[in-house]
C-alpha cells in the first residue's frame, strides 16, 4: 500500500533522513522503532507532507506521490496521527470528527457509527470541547478524526505518550482491529516497546536517520530488536 524509497529530508542545512526505505502493507502494523532523535517522526512528516522532502520517492496504492503538500496526501489516502495529538480545544468532539469531512465527497459528510463504536467515550463526550477532553480522550479522537477521511494509510506518532494504560490498552485494541480487517497501511512509531512489540508484523529501525534493521516479526527476535534500539 505504501511504499518510501531512498528518502533523504534537511532541516536547512541538516540532513535528517538518509536514503530511508520502508514498505507497508494493508492488514499490517509497521513499527517504525529508534531512540530518541533519529529521524522517526521526520519520517512520517515527510510521507503526510508535513515537511519537504530532499530525495527519495513516496508510492501510495501504485501511485507515485510528487512531493505532495499536506493537504493533497491526506486527498490521496494517507492520514496522520501526530505527536501531541493537535485536536482543535474550542471545538467540541463532534466539530473536531466533521474537520475530516474535508477530504470527502459532500454526500459522506456524516460520522459513521462505526467511529463510536471503537471510541464510545467520543459519542458520551461529543458535545464537550476538545481542549476540556483528558490526554487519553484526546488522542482517541485524534485517532477518530483521522479515520473519518477512509484513509488508505494511517501514520501514528507515539499514541501512548502520556496516555493512562487503561486508555493505552483500548487504542491497542483498536489498532489491532483495524490491521486485521486487511484494508489499511498502518505505520506506527511508538517509544513504548512492549506497545509495539505486541502489534507489529515487521519492525524498522532507525538510527541516526538510517535504516539498520528491517525485518519481518516472524524474522527477529525480541533481544534482536532490542539491541538495534538501544544503539
Amino acid at each position: 500500500m505504501l511504499k518510501v524509497e531512498n528518502l533523504t529530508l534537511h532541516y536547512g542545512a541538516s540532513q535528517i533522513l538518509w536514503g530511508v526505505s520502508l514498505d507497508a502493507p494493508a492488514g499490517a502494523v509497521t513499527a517504525v522503532m529508534g531512540t530518541n532523535g533519529v529521524g522517526k517522526t521526520s519520517l512520517l512528516r515527510a510521507i503526510a507532507g508535513r515537511h519537504p522532502y530532499s530525495g527519495g520517492t513516496i508510492t501510495l496504492d501504485g501511485q507515485m506521490l510528487h512531493h505532495p503538500r499536506a493537504a493533497q496526501a491526506a486527498q490521496a489516502g494517507i492520514a496522520y496521527v501526530p505527536q501531541g495529538r493537535e485536536v482543535f480545544p474550542l471545538l467540541s468532539v463532534t466539530e473536531n470528527l466533521q474537520t475530516g469531512f474535508a477530504c470527502l465527497p459532500r454526500s459522506e459528510h456524516k460520522i459513521p457509527d462505526r467511529i463510536y463504536e471503537l471510541f464510545p467515550v467520543l459519542f458520551d463526550m461529543r458535545d464537550r470541547r476538545g481542549g476540556d477532553l483528558s490526554g487519553g480522550q484526546q488522542q482517541q479522537l485524534a485517532i477518530a478524526r483521522a479515520l473519518i477521511a477512509r484513509p488508505k494509510v494511517l501514520l501514528l506518532d507515539e499514541p501512548t505518550e502520556g496516555i493512562q494504560p487503561n486508555i493505552i490498552k483500548q487504542i491497542g485494541k483498536v489498532i489491532a482491529l483495524l490491521r486485521d480487517e486487511g484494508e489499511i497501511a498502518i505505520v506506527l512509531v511508538e517509544q513504548y516497546f512492549d506497545f509495539a512489540y505486541s502489534l507489529a508484523d515487521q519492525f524498522c529501525v532507525l538510527n541516526r536517520g538510517e535504516v539498520v534493521l528491517s525485518q519481518p516479526a516472524s524474522a527477529v527476535t525480541r533481544d534482536a530488536i532490542l539491541q538495534q534500539v538501544s544503539i
